[in-house]
């Protein structure tokens, strides 16, 4: 369904993070959180870090 690989690489080094995903429902369930939540919410431009609370004032 999904593999996600985020790379930080140096001279002579990488770290490397992976998310592999082998279902859709996942992805699913976070669209439909994302619907519920932005339901009463003004017209705007939001992000996921906005639906999950991790915007920093």
């Amino acid at each position: 369904m999904g593999d996600h690989t985020i790379i930080f690489a140096g001279p002579g080094e990488r770290i490397e993070i992976t998310h592999k995903a082998s279902s859709r429902d996942t992805f699913a369930a976070g669209a439909v959180r994302a619907a519920v939540w932005v339901m009463d919410k003004p017209n705007g431009l939001y992000d996921m870090q906005d639906v999950l609370g991790l915007k920093r004032l």
